[in-house]
């Protein structure tokens, strides 16, 4: 979740609500801690007895998907591709995506393993960056050894045709998240309802073609391009939930793989969503336990930092703060963005402190710069559509209560597992209001795919140390690590995770389940 050395500097996060409510989203980690101890690598022990070896073709692709191919150019140390797949593998006539990849060579050419396939989360989040700045992401060891491959998913990124629904998220901020009477639940729906009539109107051609499933086939079409018999993979957060899907549907293609920051499998999107709600409430509390025991802390509050939050709140309903006339107020939806924002990582709360002390001055500029990275909001103003294809492809996978009224049933249950952030996680109403019926699904299990190891992270908000050891147990074959941190994903955080998944990935080296780091 970390990027650059030798400081930690928090990416944006990965984590999205319907607009309205958080859901399984998401950042990846990278080596900035272990580049600030003394660089990247992860040490030899993890280079030893590299093997190479491949079984026959999976048995699940298709003699059509066989002549696939990517069509790769230069761009600086890098290759650079498109690579054409169809909207509908059942139909390919109705139309392709243009999938933008990327590979970064190994750089042992003479000692290369394969490639790797790797996903940062979302859904919604293009891959070719991790590609493209690898060396930030993945260990040394690691980059010597494998092709690391990153694609831009149909739908997002540099994919043509990719997910366009809106230019300003400010605009569709702006209805109270609380409603406090019927006219303000409606205005609040209405919101939500031109949101989604302006994914249909602009991108509605390619909604019904954007599932997990679907890109999971994508994958494997990738693999027959590349002329991998197996193939290996690294997905951080929603990239797990893809990478357990494709390792379901073509086990015989898996040569290892590793989900990092994983959700809990098989379940509802309500479940998942009770999950992530008290995974965030959770990390809150911390938050402010940690303010009110530290004096030096700016929102401190006499050691009544929670008091003070919950005041702030209130008083944010009711009068919003103005930072600049072009742009939303600090209402208490801006202020709960902000909040998960920061949840992602304790690297982001000493931000948070200062920005909630300001607000309580008067001062709403810290929590909107928060929300601001939490929506991928460009210096130029714009705003990037990662929001809108991760509801594109969420609503798709699990659009959930087909109704206003069984999402507003279920809106008890989140405030009971969060009181204080349970606000923020009802009152969503987009993917009830999409307009495409739900995708087939994968029940993911794993079955015949070998070891596959998956990373849980104690602090992880987004995807709860729980949630990642249920997909551990579901998997058949599934090993699990614990790493101890306050952050979303546990890849990079010491040597010891790094060490173990590299020397799984590159020497099928399976480590003990249930190592702790």
């Amino acid at each position: 979740m970390c990027q650059g050395t030798p400081s930690v500097t928090v990416m944006s996060p990965r984590a999205v609500c319907s607009l309205r409510r958080v859901a399984t989203i998401f950042i990846v980690s990278t080596l900035a801690i272990l580049s600030s101890c003394g660089g990247g690598s992860t040490g030899s022990d993890t280079t030893s007895d590299v093997s190479t070896s491949t079984t026959n073709m999976a048995t699940s692709t298709t003699t059509s998907e066989s002549t696939y191919a990517i069509a790769w150019q230069d761009c600086d140390e890098l290759k650079c591709g498109r690579m054409d797949v169809p909207f509908d593998y059942d139909d390919p006539s109705i139309g392709t995506f243009s999938l933008n990849l990327v590979m970064r060579p190994a750089t042992k050419q003479s000692e290369r393993i394969g490639s790797m396939l790797v996903n940062p989360g979302g859904p919604g989040f293009g891959g070719s960056e991790i590609a493209r700045n690898a060396a930030y992401y993945l260990s040394d060891s690691l980059l010597d050894y494998f092709d690391i491959v990153g694609w831009d998913p149909r739908g997002t990124g540099d994919t043509e045709p990719s997910v366009d629904c809106v230019d300003n998220f400010d605009l569709y901020m702006t209805e109270d998240i609380t409603p406090d009477d019927d006219a303000e639940k409606k205005a609040l729906i209405a919101e939500q309802q031109r949101f989604v009539d302006e994914c249909e109107k602009q991108s509605g051609s390619i909604l019904p073609f954007l599932s997990t499933a679907t890109t999971a086939r994508d994958m494997n079409s990738i693999r027959l391009a590349l002329g991998e018999q197996k193939i290996s993979y690294f997905g951080f957060s929603y990239g797990s939930e893809l990478g357990a899907t494709w390792a379901t549907m073509f086990p015989e293609t898996v040569r290892a793989a590793v989900l990092d920051g994983a959700a809990e499998p098989n379940i509802s999107s309500i479940e998942g969503g009770l999950r992530q709600a008290a995974g965030f409430e959770q990390q809150l509390t911390r938050f402010l336990t940690q303010c009110s025991k530290t004096v030096k802390c700016p929102f401190h509050n006499g050691g009544e930092a929670a008091k003070a939050f919950d005041k702030l709140i209130i008083d944010l309903d009711a009068r919003p703060l103005l930072v600049a006339a072009d742009r939303v107020k600090v209402n208490q939806s801006v202020a709960y963005t902000a909040v998960s924002q920061a949840m992602y990582s304790s690297a982001m709360w000493p931000d948070l402190e200062t920005a909630l002390a300001n607000a309580q001055k008067g001062d709403g500029a810290g929590l909107l710069k928060l929300y601001d990275a939490y929506y991928q909001r460009k210096d130029d103003g714009s705003f990037s559509n990662e929001l809108e294809a991760f509801l594109a492809i969420s609503c798709l996978d699990d659009p959930g209560p087909r109704s206003v009224k069984e999402v507003d049933a279920s809106n008890d249950r989140f405030l009971k597992v969060a009181p204080r952030i349970g606000p923020s996680f009802i009152n969503g109403y987009q993917c009830t209001l999409w307009p495409v019926d739900k995708a087939e699904t994968v029940e993911i299990t794993g079955k015949g795919a070998g070891p596959i190891v998956v990373i849980g992270t104690t602090g992880d908000a987004a995807t709860p140390l729980e949630s990642s050891r249920k997909m551990a147990t579901t998997l058949e074959e599934g090993v699990f690590i614990k790493v101890t941190a306050e952050r979303h994903t546990g890849y990079g955080v010491n040597y010891c995770v790094v060490n173990a998944a590299d020397n799984y990935l590159i020497n099928l080296k399976v480590p003990k389940d249930s190592l702790g780091c």
